[in-house]
């Protein structure tokens, strides 16, 4: 078993509850982790034995760009997609911080994770998006 990473990754988006913050955008980070079986990587030096890390930064970047009012709901999107493009991954993690929030008062970034295991993720998720 192991597990690929990005860490970190920034992005401009328009996510929030209010319009005002949907239409002003913020400055975002974005953690991903799939943890998966290497047993094939391990063993032989190819790209089909493990997930290209590029096509998960592919699925981050285009769930960024959809404006979205929940964090929690951003990194959801994400877990499904990942679990759909990616068979072989047996469970992910998503962090996502929004920096600057506006909550009244000082605060470096609010920051929601979700973690899913794909034998507790529902089969129907998965089914619904290659649909």
């Amino acid at each position: 078993m192991g597990s690929i990473a990005l860490e970190q990754l920034e992005f401009f988006a328009y996510h929030g509850v209010s319009s005002e913050e949907r239409k002003i955008g913020n400055r975002y980070s974005v953690s991903l982790m799939v943890k998966m079986n290497f047993s094939g990587a391990k063993r032989e030096d190819s790209i089909i034995h493990t997930v290209d890390y590029e096509k998960l930064y592919r699925i981050v970047k285009s769930e960024m760009k959809i404006p979205t009012k929940l964090l929690e709901h951003l990194a959801y999107r994400m877990v499904r997609r990942v679990f759909v493009k990616f068979p072989e991954v047996s469970a992910v993690e998503v962090q996502v911080s929004k920096f600057n929030p506006p909550i009244g008062g000082t605060c470096h970034k609010a920051t929601v994770t979700i973690k899913e295991k794909r034998k507790n993720f529902l089969l129907t998720e998965v089914e619904s998006l290659n649909s």
